[in-house]
């Protein structure tokens, strides 16, 4: 049973680094699932506090990453069709990837401004605000994700060792 347990969560974590850029998967969720049922193998003997810290972290994250896309396109002077453009940008970007979703939030958000009759200057700055959250909200599930897998690994090794 802890051999299913454990192959269950190593792929959840995977499959949470993996959600940290693919939109629509919950990266840090995942990877917290994953070593929430590692606990719960004879291999895992993670601290009770050390999961607690881990949830509410993963929690925030995944709530400021919703967040900080929207907040940054407004703070460089974005419209709503700013914020739109770079959500619709980012999903069609992944057909485009790795490049695509880097390249395609830039470009939705600067496209959905350009449909507001906003000048070109006000659209990049718009863009601009769109990219960096992108990339802030990006870098907060990675580093979290991160955190996860590196405990992950440590008691799966400690466990086998």
């Amino acid at each position: 049973m802890d051999f299913l347990l454990i192959t269950i969560a190593g792929i959840l974590v995977i499959t949470g680094i993996l959600g940290c850029i693919v939109p629509g998967i919950p990266g840090p969720p995942l990877s917290y699932a994953g070593i929430l049922l590692l606990h719960f193998t004879r291999w895992g003997d993670l601290s009770t506090s050390l999961l607690i810290w881990l949830g509410v972290v993963t929690v925030v994250v995944t709530v400021v990453d919703y967040l900080l896309p929207i907040w940054a396109t407004r703070k460089f002077g974005g419209s709503k069709r700013g914020v739109w453009g770079s959500v619709i940008g980012l999903i069609v970007g992944l057909f485009f990837a790795p490049v695509g979703i880097i390249v395609g939030p830039f470009l939705g958000a600067f496209i959905g401004e350009m449909t507001s009759r906003t000048n070109t200057s006000k659209a990049l700055r718009s863009a601009a605000g769109s990219f960096i959250g992108f990339l802030l909200g990006t870098g907060a599930k990675f580093a979290v994700s991160g955190v996860i897998l590196y405990y992950f690994v440590v008691e799966l090794m400690r466990g086998v060792a």
